[in-house]
């Protein structure tokens, strides 16, 4: 523990692209009792649009460049990326190197991702409460080669949070003998009236049709080739509309090319990554996520806060979010119902009504405050065990 008294809580993460596990990390960095904890966060790669948005109490350091402090000479940037694989591999192979710019010991050490896992159990900090979080499918096929070490890896944390209770029940059902540590679920937490002044900050302008907007990185599991066939074939059989794709990612130009070769890119608009998507979410008819894989989606709560009528796959937290056909309305990961549950909202004016309706009250749902306190209790009854 520092000599002020506060427990040092150490957080690592491999960078601060846009996404939901980022921001849970700023949401806790922020938010947690500066008082009881001294935090340091370890980014592998000082990379990624959110690495400038670290609060300023936090000690951030990193081990290795960003690709945003990279020359701009393609030469020398290859050279450079090489470099700075091989000096990422060592420091993975030998906890040392952390811990020689890290320079200090901690009582809590967080892995807020299972990417991050190894690096946490490994640390040099061998006295520190290690505490695993975990957001995934365990069954997703893509994550089937990292699953046996997975496994292997969740046992020896103290402490496991799970970011929804599907997460939880699939892992528990899947692996009925695992031993899991003692552990919780505990949901993303909103940043309510913050995320309502950057919904105001600015009007996009939408054409006079209706508008699905989407926010999410652009992988494969996210399903926009999906929703692009059925956004094609909607306008084929003649119900105008307009899809705007907020996000970056390796799909994008795979999604360029599809977009071209079913002629939609005028309605089907992917516009890459913005620090702030929620003026489109606010002003947008209907938000849309076609995802074969989600956890606790923290975008799918900010629409529910925006009071906006949400299509979403059937995964993950989701229906633990969602009351389907009385908050938004929820499909299977197929091309068809995409395609149905559009026309449905394109179509029924009613439907969308009464789930606005039913949206006024949705704030009650979400409780920031209890969500907060049980991540500061569980650190800091992990560190008076040790004592």
């Amino acid at each position: 523990m520092a000599g002020n008294n506060k427990i040092k809580v150490l957080f690592r993460h491999r960078s601060m692209e846009m996404g939901g596990v980022e921001k849970v990390v700023l949401s806790m960095l922020n938010n947690l009792d500066r008082n009881k904890f001294d935090f340091t966060i370890c980014l592998n790669i000082n990379q990624g649009e959110l690495r400038n948005e670290i609060p300023q109490h936090v000690r951030k350091i990193y081990l290795t460049d960003g690709r945003e402090d990279l020359s701009e000479n393609s030469l020398i940037q290859k050279v450079q990326l090489v470099k700075r694989k091989l000096k990422l591999q060592k420091a993975l192979k030998n906890p040392g190197v952390a811990q020689k710019i890290l320079n200090d010991k901690y009582d809590v050490e967080i892995a807020p991702t299972y990417a991050a896992f190894s690096t946490v159990l490994n640390s040099f900090n061998k006295n520190s409460k290690k505490i695993g979080w975990f957001h995934s499918d365990i069954t997703l096929p893509k994550l089937q080669p990292l699953v046996p070490e997975i496994l292997k890896q969740i046992p020896q944390f103290d402490y496991f949070i799970f970011g929804s209770q599907q997460t939880k029940d699939i892992l528990t059902e899947t692996y009925p003998d695992l031993k899991i540590p003692e552990n919780q679920v505990i949901l993303n937490a909103i940043p309510i009236e913050e995320l309502k002044q950057k919904s105001l900050a600015f009007k996009p302008k939408l054409p006079n049709k209706p508008v699905f907007v989407s926010v999410a990185r652009l992988h494969s599991r996210k399903g926009f080739h999906k929703l692009m066939d059925a956004h094609a074939k909607l306008l084929k059989d003649g119900f105008d509309h307009h899809i705007i794709v907020i996000g970056d990612g390796e799909e994008m130009e795979n999604l360029k090319k599809q977009s071209e070769s079913l002629k939609v890119t005028d309605s089907f608009q992917l516009l890459g990554s913005s620090m702030n998507p929620y003026p489109h979410v606010k002003n947008a008819d209907f938000f849309i996520l076609p995802s074969e894989s989600e956890s606790w989606p923290l975008i799918i709560a900010d629409s529910l806060i925006l009071q906006k009528p949400i299509i979403s796959t059937n995964v993950g937290g989701i229906p633990e979010m969602i009351e389907h056909e009385k908050t938004g309305y929820l499909i299977n990961y197929k091309t068809d119902e995409m395609y149905d549950s559009m026309k449905k909202f394109i179509t029924d004016p009613q439907l969308v009504s009464q789930i606005k309706e039913n949206l006024k009250d949705i704030e009650k749902q979400f409780d920031n405050h209890k969500i907060f306190n049980a991540v500061e209790n569980i650190i800091t009854n992990l560190v008076k065990k040790e004592q």
